[in-house]
């Protein structure tokens, strides 16, 4: 009834191991000690010099008298006795062998200390002369694992199977002040058999005791030897309820076929939906591993799920999926490996509780499976790799997902000698491929119609999801055809490759003022080729319509609505630059103050190709302190900034003796000549409400206090370059104090309608923990919804309805507590989420939220049991 999975598998003591072989040969050995003065050297150099030798065979023995008595026939060792045989040391007052019974006792503080460092503690060892056989009276048995069994009496029998009477087992340390209180919780057993042949350890007659109080009696149950890694059995079951699913059990069978390959079948029985069946294979190779898991249901009722299909499976009878991870290492420097998932619809996941090995993040939002060659140098890397995206919320649809097969990254840097500094080359290309294009609608004045998150779920003659929506002549309505100003085209329908090499030089100078000076140089080139589908799903023949009055002229519209359905394109991007630095230190009474203006010059032509390139990799943006000294301001290789700039700023920071720390950025960033890559929007708009199209971008600071070394803030501003107002704010804080920790993320940003959010984002998510006396201890966190408010209010004016919700909403809130030692882990969580998007219902098309309520439950006890039981309602 305990995991048995690689990673909690921990090495245990085979209880065959109790030292009882330590008193082979004694009585030869003491004639030999009586013989040579062996009892007057000490026991450690004995030790060091069989250790030198490698004479682990031969029996050391140490004590302050050996007597030999003809008339009884035995050999008597008495006064602080140590014995050392094969890796094992018995301590006792007195040792005795009988040669006539072929027995050997060790009496009085008998302890004896196995090789790997277990510890077997008895009042007296009773055992033959090989040792096969033998009792032990008043056990106590502590591994190096710290894991503990007592026993009245123990016997061992046919030198393999050790029976504890009365037998006691826990993980748990003893209490410091009261030795004798019972442990947290225990095993206690009629019998405790351990077999070794077998390497399991069987409980008759087991009551399990909190604090020698039992909770729960069970006739019989065995579990594996903890020594063993791996070995076949039942592990523990899992209990679960979710309202779509009934209740549900788990027993997960792990059959260890061979030391370095496994497979554990896991069938779970729901009392909505059936049987559900899982595979999970493992194999570990000489240089690396792979597993493969398979698991699937036919669904006795399918009508349980939405039949939406951005809320739920539909009427699917079978759902299943199949993933798999491997990794190989070629040599020291290259690796081989893939993470792939595939399942029958997005939903599957979550549905059934699986976590799939190829998850983005723990909100599975995204799935995502890849196959790469990657090598890893001093001064140099290579990644060569394929993508597959499956989209797992509602927003998601498969079509509009795009496929990147190749993918590679490279990247080498050199030192220079004649020319000095440090040259770098790189280059990265992917070739992308999707179905349908991927549009967004945006907010007009002469149509305010919004539609949550950019998306309309709704069916019609060219297909699903079809959001751009815009009105013409004042009242009719077309819907899936773009035109920029209305829509934002996040990704074309077809194929596109892009190549790109680039060769970044710089180098530092320091003059003898304390001014540095960093002249530096680069060439970008990019080559692409791009063939649209103006045909497929969601891409109407009219789609890119509309380019004149949008920042595009009649050669660039013709161009792309003709010739680039299928063509080569080529950009390059030559940059030249200086960096300044004059960093001041004073050193005061208080501490030491920083202060270091910087600016940065670039001078390049224009960026070419705008628009008639896709964006698919550098649709983000953020203008902030980290990315105002970057001499390209885009998150990807598919825009490249153009035009030159100037980027200035200060840094400002202060250490004191003590504790104390604060440091303030402040920086602007200042278009100089040439076209503003951020004014010249592309079909996704990136560049606008940036704080950068404008010729003066807004301005940005960063300031970080850190009173104590326990405690710490960091804030995050843009501010208009006209007004000062607050366009973007962002608030971290973490702190320890005592036993309590606290961590709180605020995010305000301004609407930012080109890009397809007209309305204010703002959110606050707070967390915390307080240990609580004698190992307890509280958590919990709730994340407030700032603004969702303003997007159903929306909703419900564009369907003529009335809201009246208040401001602040609690999009999800987690409160656990638990209790966490050495042997014991226990915690019990309720979560409560509202689904992260709106949907429209088919009745009556009233906006509803889905919320989710969740109580999880898990007990582990160490080296025994591992369970969980979970509910679920929504």
């Amino acid at each position: 009834m305990r995991d048995d999975s690689p990673e909690n598998r921990e090495s245990w003591l085979t209880f065959r191991k109790l030292g009882l072989a330590a008193f082979s040969g004694l009585f030869l050995l003491a004639l030999d000690a009586a013989s040579t003065g062996l009892s007057a050297q000490t026991l450690n150099d004995r030790l060091t010099r069989a250790s030198a030798t490698g004479e682990r065979s031969r029996m050391l023995v140490d004590a302050k008298e050996i007597i030999y008595d003809r008339d009884r026939d035995r050999v008597t060792a008495s006064g602080d006795v140590q014995i050392y045989y094969q890796g094992k040391v018995l301590e006792a007052d007195r040792v005795i062998y009988d040669r006539k019974t072929k027995r050997v006792y060790a009496e009085g503080n008998a302890r004896m200390t196995d090789s790997d460092g277990t510890k077997s503690f008895g009042t007296r060892f009773d055992l033959t002369d090989d040792f096969r056989d033998g009792f032990i009276d008043s056990l106590r048995v502590e591994t190096v694992e710290r894991n503990r069994f007592s026993a009245a009496r123990a016997e061992r029998t046919d030198g393999e199977t050790t029976v504890f009477q009365n037998g006691t087992f826990t993980s748990c340390e003893p209490c410091k002040d009261n030795p004798e209180r019972p442990p947290l919780w225990q095993v206690k057993a009629a019998r405790i058999i351990h077999k070794n042949s077998e390497r399991r350890i069987y409980y008759e007659n087991a009551t399990i005791e909190f604090w020698g109080v039992p909770v729960a009696w069970i006739p019989f149950f065995n579990a594996p030897d903890p020594s063993v890694r791996n070995l076949s059995g039942v592990l523990p079951p899992r209990f679960m309820n979710k309202s779509r699913l009934g209740r549900g059990v788990s027993l997960p069978i792990f059959w260890s076929i061979a030391p370095n390959y496994d497979l554990t079948f896991t069938p779970t029985a729901f009392s909505r939906q059936g049987a559900h069946l899982d595979l999970f294979w493992r194999h570990r190779l000489e240089h690396g591993s792979y597993n493969l898991r398979v698991n699937g249901i036919w669904q006795e009722r399918p009508e349980l799920f939405p039949t939406q299909p951005f809320l739920g499976a539909g009427a699917k009878d079978f759902r299943g999926s199949v993933e798999s991870r491997g990794k190989f290492y070629l040599n020291e420097k290259w690796a081989f490996g893939w993470n792939a998932a595939w399942a029958t619809d997005k939903h599957y996941f979550t549905d059934y509780k699986i976590k799939p090995q190829t998850l983005s993040n723990m909100f599975l939002s995204e799935s995502i499976s890849e196959i790469y060659l990657r090598g890893q140098g001093a001064r140099s890397r290579m990644d060569i790799s394929a993508f597959a995206f499956l989209g797992l919320t509602a927003g998601d649809w498969q079509k509009q997902i795009e496929r990147v097969a190749p993918s590679y990254d490279f990247d080498r840097r050199f030192t220079l000698d004649n020319l000095g500094g440090e040259l770098r080359l790189s280059a990265n290309g992917a070739a992308i491929q999707r179905e349908a294009a991927l549009f967004q609608a945006l907010a007009q004045p002469s149509n305010p119609t919004f539609t949550p998150g950019g998306l309309l779920y709704a069916a019609n003659s060219t297909g699903l999801y079809m959001p751009c929506i815009y009105s013409t002549d004042g009242g009719a309505t077309t819907k899936g055809a773009y035109r920029p100003g209305q829509c934002l085209l996040r990704g074309f329908a077809g194929e596109y490759v892009r190549n790109t090499a680039e060769m970044n030089w710089r180098r530092r100078f320091i003059d003898p003022l304390g001014q540095e000076w960093t002249p530096f140089f680069g060439m970008r080139a990019d080559f692409a080729y791009l063939r649209q589908n103006l045909s497929g799903f969601n891409s109407p023949d009219q789609t890119l319509q509309g380019f004149i009055g949008q920042g595009f002229s009649n050669a660039q519209q013709s161009n792309f609505l003709g010739n680039n359905r299928d063509n080569f394109l080529f950009r390059a991007m030559p940059s030249l630059g200086l960096e300044y630095r004059y960093p001041f230190f004073a050193q005061t009474a208080l501490g030491t103050h920083h202060v270091e203006p910087i600016a940065q010059v670039i001078l390049r032509p224009n960026e070419a190709q705008i628009g008639n390139l896709p964006n698919e990799d550098a649709q983000s943006l953020v203008f902030d302190e980290n990315s105002i000294f970057s001499i390209n301001k885009f998150s990807g290789y598919d825009r490249v900034e153009g035009g030159s700039r100037l980027n200035y700023g200060g840094r400002y920071s202060f250490r004191s003796n003590g504790e104390f720390f604060t440091s303030v950025l402040f920086g602007q960033s200042v278009h100089l000549a040439g076209r503003n890559s951020f004014a010249a929007f592309d079909l996704a708009n990136t560049g606008r409400n940036s704080g950068l199209e404008s010729s003066r971008s807004d301005y940005v600071t960063a300031v970080t206090v850190q009173p104590f070394s326990n405690m710490n803030f960091t804030a995050r501003g843009r501010y208009d370059e006209k007004n000062l107002s607050l366009r973007r704010f962002d608030l971290s804080a973490t702190s320890t104090l005592g036993k309590v920790n606290f961590s709180a993320v605020y995010t305000r940003i301004s609407p930012q309608p080109e890009l397809g959010y007209p309305l204010r984002r703002e959110g606050l998510f707070l967390q915390s923990k307080v240990d609580l006396p004698q190992n307890f201890y509280v958590a919990g966190s709730v994340l407030f919804d700032m603004d969702r408010y303003l997007s159903q209010r929306s909703v419900a004016n564009t369907l003529g309805q009335t809201y009246s919700g208040t401001q602040w909403r609690v999009a999800a809130t987690t409160l656990g507590m638990g209790y966490r030692d050495e042997c014991t882990d226990f915690s019990v969580t309720y979560t409560r989420a509202n689904s992260d998007y709106l949907s429209l219902t088919a009745a009556g098309g009233q906006p509803t939220n889905r919320t989710t309520s969740t109580i999880l439950m898990r007990l582990t006890l160490r080296d025994l049991i591992e369970s969980q039981f979970s509910n679920r309602t929504r």
